[in-house]
């Protein structure tokens, strides 16, 4: 992981154009060629990205850039599309790297854990014809919990909660964003799985048009016939 803090300028180019003006922010490379340019507000999410894969090169300004104070240039290419992220470093003010090694990964309660596995078994609890592509799908930011596709051959992306919340959805929110821009995966749709969903979170995933699917824990296990019920 590369820390780097600098008076910076940042362009993006691709499916759309971006302009951050001059300001210090901090810009993370990570280990994956991923970077990532964060402010000191804003929370967790960052103000603009390249996913992997991509590759980054370091260049001199030109004599005209120099004369507007730049230092250097960095220049991120994504090596799957045309997307670009530009930034042009006015003044670096800290640089530093560590080696963090290799990442356990986010470890989920029993329920989740499980509740995921009997997803990926009985898929077409999200719909007839689902297909499942796999669990554990890789992003820049984290495993999305289950991959699939719909049955028109459209792709979903899962998140799998015990308990849905308002965080679930920001989750998965950034998942979408990254694999959104994937073009042999999108256009794809989110779906926000619990077996309990607060209503703060529907609304929210609701009105970002992320489906929400509401788990039967029992039923999936077997262990409930849901046949037999008066109610």
């Amino acid at each position: 992981m590369r820390l780097v803090i600098a008076r910076c300028e940042v362009r993006y180019s691709g499916r759309l154009t971006a302009l951050l003006p001059v300001a210090t922010r901090l810009i993370m490379v990570k280990a994956d060629g991923s970077v990532l340019v964060h402010s000191d507000n804003g929370s967790y999410k960052p103000l603009n990205w390249m996913m992997a894969p991509c590759r980054l090169r370091e260049s001199s300004p030109s004599p005209e850039a120099a004369a507007m104070g730049v230092a250097a240039v960095w220049t991120v290419q994504n090596d799957k599309t045309t997307d670009r992220l530009e930034i042009d470093i006015h003044e670096m003010l800290s640089d530093s790297a560590f080696e963090f090694g290799v990442d356990p990964g986010l470890v989920k309660d029993g329920v989740e854990a499980h509740l995921q596995a009997l997803m990926a078994e009985q898929i077409t609890v999200l719909g007839e014809g689902h297909t499942l592509v796999r669990r554990e799908y890789p992003t820049a930011i984290g495993p999305v919990d289950i991959l699939a596709r719909d049955s028109r051959g459209g792709t979903v992306a899962v998140e799998i909660k015990r308990r849905g919340d308002i965080e679930g959805v920001e989750q998965l929110t950034r998942y979408l964003e990254l694999l959104n821009r994937d073009p042999l995966l999108r256009p794809v749709a989110g779906v926000f799985a619990a077996q309990e969903i607060k209503p703060q979170a529907r609304v929210l995933a609701t009105d970002r048009g992320i489906r929400c699917v509401v788990l039967d824990y029992d039923a999936m296990r077997g262990v409930d016939d849901v046949e037999s019920r008066l109610f």
